[in-house]
């Protein structure tokens, strides 16, 4: 399907040898990790303020990998490697709720890997007697990548700041 002549066609990206597209493609390669399991402290209520565990499911949509012609790991989304930086996030973060947790796993597939769309689902499972597992599931797709004018030596402080507003930046924000 192709888009209206006025507006401009999305154009392919590439990001560390993985061939992506737009969102807007119709064909779609999934690489999924599911049932991956490992403890962490998450949570906002008394008790959770220890290690639990969580079973996480991510799947990242890539517009026809180019893995599927070339058979070359580096075409696609190595999962073995996703594998190893959801590890580290459960050792590193800070955070306390699953919906902040399973948007810092969405980031991660979509800026760090080059993912075009994700859906991540995040749950403790067995967290009350009579409940199985409790969680939440998120799908993003990726931002449009920006474009930023450099700016031009004369510009001065006013032209810098205009840059990062542009980007989304605020300068002394938090």
């Amino acid at each position: 399907m192709s888009l209206p002549a006025r507006l401009p066609q999305p154009q392919p990206r590439r990001h560390d040898g993985l061939f992506t597209q737009t969102a807007t493609e119709t064909s779609m390669d999934l690489v999924l990790i599911e049932g991956f399991r490992a403890e962490t402290v998450i949570g906002i209520h008394h008790g959770e303020d220890v290690p639990q565990p969580l079973v996480i499911d991510v799947h990242a949509g890539v517009p026809h990998a180019r893995a599927c012609e070339t058979d070359d790991i580096r075409d696609t989304i190595d999962y073995s490697v996703v594998r190893t930086r959801l590890l580290r996030l459960m050792a590193e973060h800070r955070l306390h709720m699953l919906e902040a947790f399973a948007e810092a796993i969405a980031d991660i597939l979509l800026d760090e890997f080059g993912a075009a769309w994700v859906r991540v689902r995040v749950v403790k499972p067995n967290k009350f007697d009579d409940v199985q597992s409790l969680g939440v599931q998120i799908e993003r797709l990726a931002r449009p990548q920006q474009t930023v004018l450099p700016v031009q030596p004369s510009g001065g402080r006013s032209a810098a700041v205009l840059q990062l507003l542009g980007s989304g930046m605020v300068p002394g924000g938090h």
